[in-house]
C-alpha cells in the first residue's frame, strides 16, 4: 500500500498512466488489431518530441518565464545545415551532425545574449530570434533538394530487440541526461536557480554561466533533432520543426516538470511524448478530421498546462 502511494505521488507517473489509457482505448476501438505496430510507430515518432522536450525541460527548470520559442526555426535551419554539410556522403555524417549541434548551440547562445545583455524577457527574445532564424533558413535552404546519406537514412530503419535502433539510443541517452540532471553539479545548479535564483547566486553558483549553458544545451538538442528529422523524412524543410513549438512545452509540463521551475523529470518527458502520440493515433483511428485532431489535442494540452500552472502558483514564493 505504501509503495503504491509513493508510486502515485511521483509527478511523472501520470503521463505514463495517461499514455496507457489512451493506448488501451485505441486498441479497443480497433478490436485489438495492430497493437504491436501502434507501439512501434508511437515510440518512433515520440523520440523527436523527446529530444526537443528534454532541452525545453532544462530551460523551464531555470524558473518562471524561461522558455525557448525558437526551437521550430532552430530545427528547420539545422536540418538544412546538416543535409548541406553531409552532401549525401556517408563519410560526412559525423561532420554533419556536429554542424547541426553547433548551429543549434549557437542559436542558444544568441538567445541567452538577447535575454541577459538586452534584458529582454525570454519569451520575447526567443520568439523574436525565431523570426530571424527562419529568414536565414529560407535564404539558406531555399530549393535545397539534398537527400540524407544512405547510411544515415538507413539508421532510422535499423532494429534491435524489436525496436528501432535510434529509439534504443535515445533511451540510453536519456538515462545519461537524467544522471546529468540529478547527479551532477550542472544539474544541481539548474534546479537551484529555478528554486530561488538569488539564493543560488549567494551560494556561489555562477548563475549567468549556468543559464547560458542551459540555453546552449536546449539549442544544441534542437539542432540535433533537425538532423534526425531530416534523416527520418529523407530531406530538410523550413517547416519541419513547426509542430514542436507547443509540443515541446506541453510534454515538459504534462511530464511533471514544475511550471515555476526548480523541479524536472526526464522520465516524464518520455511518458508525455508517448501520451501525445497515442492521442493522435487514437483520433486518427476514430476518424477525426485534421481540424478535430488539432482542437482536441490543443484542449488537452491547455487543460494540463492550466492545471499544472494552478498547482505551481500555490507553491512557495521566490
Amino acid at each position: 500500500m505504501d509503495l503504491t502511494r509513493k508510486l502515485f505521488a511521483l509527478p511523472w507517473i501520470w503521463s505514463f498512466i495517461g499514455a496507457g489509457l489512451v493506448y488501451a482505448v485505441t486498441i479497443l476501438a480497433t478490436g485489438g488489431g495492430g497493437a504491436a505496430g501502434m507501439l512501434d510507430a508511437a515510440f518512433s515518432l515520440a523520440v523527436f518530441t523527446i529530444v526537443v522536450g528534454i532541452g525545453q525541460m532544462f530551460v523551464i527548470t531555470l524558473g518562471p518565464g524561461n522558455v525557448d520559442l525558437s526551437l521550430p526555426a532552430n530545427i528547420g535551419l539545422a536540418s538544412a545545415v546538416a543535409m548541406k554539410v553531409m552532401g549525401g556522403s556517408d563519410a560526412m555524417i559525423p561532420l554533419g551532425l556536429c554542424a547541426a549541434l553547433a548551429c543549434g548551440a549557437s542559436i542558444g547562445v544568441i538567445n541567452y545574449l538577447l535575454i541577459a545583455a538586452l534584458r529582454i524577457p525570454p519569451i520575447i527574445a526567443t520568439l523574436s530570434a525565431s523570426f530571424v532564424i527562419q529568414s536565414v533558413d529560407i535564404s539558406y535552404g531555399r530549393g535545397l533538394q539534398i537527400k540524407p546519406p544512405p547510411a544515415f537514412a538507413a539508421f532510422t530503419d535499423l532494429r534491435l530487440a524489436g525496436l528501432p535502433l535510434f529509439v534504443l539510443v535515445a533511451m540510453l541517452a536519456s538515462i545519461g541526461i537524467a544522471v546529468l540532471l540529478h547527479r551532477s553539479i550542472f544539474g544541481y545548479s539548474v534546479t537551484a536557480i529555478g528554486q530561488n535564483q538569488r539564493a543560488a547566486w549567494l551560494a556561489g553558483i555562477p548563475v549567468a554561466t549556468i543559464r547560458c549553458l542551459t540555453y546552449m544545451l536546449c539549442g544544441g538538442l534542437g539542432g540535433l533533432n533537425g538532423a534526425l528529422l531530416a534523416g527520418y523524412f529523407r530531406g530538410s524543410s523550413v517547416d519541419i520543426g513547426n509542430e514542436y513549438l507547443l509540443a515541446s512545452i506541453a510534454v515538459v509540463v504534462i511530464g511533471g516538470t514544475a511550471v515555476g521551475g526548480g523541479q524536472a523529470s526526464v522520465a516524464g518527458v518520455w511518458g508525455a511524448s508517448l501520451f501525445l502520440v497515442f492521442l493522435q493515433i487514437m483520433l486518427n483511428t476514430l476518424g477525426a478530421d485534421a481540424g478535430m485532431r488539432l482542437m482536441v489535442t490543443g484542449l488537452v494540452i491547455v487543460a494540463v498546462i492550466a492545471v499544472a500552472g494552478g498547482q505551481a502558483s500555490t507553491g512557495p514564493r521566490r
